[in-house]
């Protein structure tokens, strides 16, 4: 990447050049990024919106466990919402959780409270914030099913947006450009604390067993088309346990690639689209990359 040359404006969070992101990833890999930003709150993030020009590149990193950076890394502003952003209130019914709350970590305060509905959460690797932008769900739900409204931050402000107008389709929202999801409410509904408990450890189990979840990897890399199963597809095209690198493809769920130590954020992309092409002359289906890819090559 080049030399830092965009000037970032004053904030009250922490400003960073030149930051490492590979430490932040799920998969341990990509290159620096020219600016972090970590604002201190809503108000510092819209302060930090406002006076950004439009010109200079920016992306929301969150939890970073569905993403590839690349690696000669991120230009321009790599925002990552941290304390500031953590909050978990309960809302009647419900709860209203800051963008940098674990999903898990929402899942167990509606546990703890004996409240119903958003066990799923705990299935899915991430953040609240990134769990929204890209409606994720697991195991028969997804966030659109229990979504009331979220806020987000743009230069003009904060501005409440309700789950009906999010445009939610698979793994996508429809969200205005350059905002910045900051909170979002999900409702639940009063349940039985032992079957809420044991739904949640049947989920752990599941993940467990099916899912390389101790290792490096990025959750599960491409959409199931419609009416098939990514990991069949890859599965039929005698793709599990494929190398390239130190990255594989996971020999527990041919879904999901791995680095097994060393690999470059080259490898992991360069064997995801080897899988892409495989699945393609076997099956004539067209894979699609569900985990984000990001930044300039080395």
């Amino acid at each position: 990447m080049q030399p830092v040359t965009h000037a970032i404006p004053a904030i009250r969070g922490r400003v960073q050049a030149g930051v490492a992101l590979a430490p932040f990833t799920w998969f341990r890999v990509g290159g620096p990024a020219e600016w972090l930003v970590r604002p201190a709150d809503a108000d510092d993030l819209v302060a930090l919106l406002a006076a950004l020009p439009e010109t200079i590149p920016m992306q929301v990193i969150g939890a970073a466990s569905n993403l590839i950076i690349r690696d000669g890394g991120l230009p321009g502003v790599t925002l990552r919402l941290a304390r500031g952003f953590a909050d978990v209130q309960r809302d009647g019914d419900g709860f209203i959780a800051g963008a940098a709350v674990l999903d898990a970590t929402l899942a167990e305060h509606a546990a703890a409270a004996g409240l119903a509905g958003l066990e799923f959460l705990s299935g899915v690797p991430g953040s609240v914030g990134g769990a929204v932008a890209m409606n994720a769900g697991a195991y028969g739900a997804e966030v659109k099913d229990v979504l009331d409204w979220l806020e987000v931050a743009a230069a003009t402000g904060i501005t409440r947006i309700t789950a009906s107008e999010c445009g939610f389709g698979y793994r996508h929202s429809a969200l205005p450009a350059r905002s910045v999801v900051t909170r979002a409410r999900f409702r639940a509904r009063p349940g039985d604390a032992a079957a809420i408990a044991a739904r949640m450890a049947e989920i752990r189990t599941a993940r467990e067993a099916t899912q390389p979840v101790r290792a490096r990897t990025g959750g599960s890399t491409f959409r199931n088309p419609e009416g098939h199963k990514a990991w069949a597809l890859i599965d039929a095209a005698s793709c599990r346990g494929l190398m390239r690198g130190a990255a594989q493809v996971s020999e527990k769920h041919c879904n999901f690639l791995i680095n097994t130590g060393g690999a470059t954020a080259a490898d992991i992309e360069g064997l995801g689209e080897e899988v892409r092409a495989r699945v393609r002359a076997q099956s004539g289906m067209e894979l699609q990359w569900e985990i984000r890819r990001m930044g300039v090559p080395a």
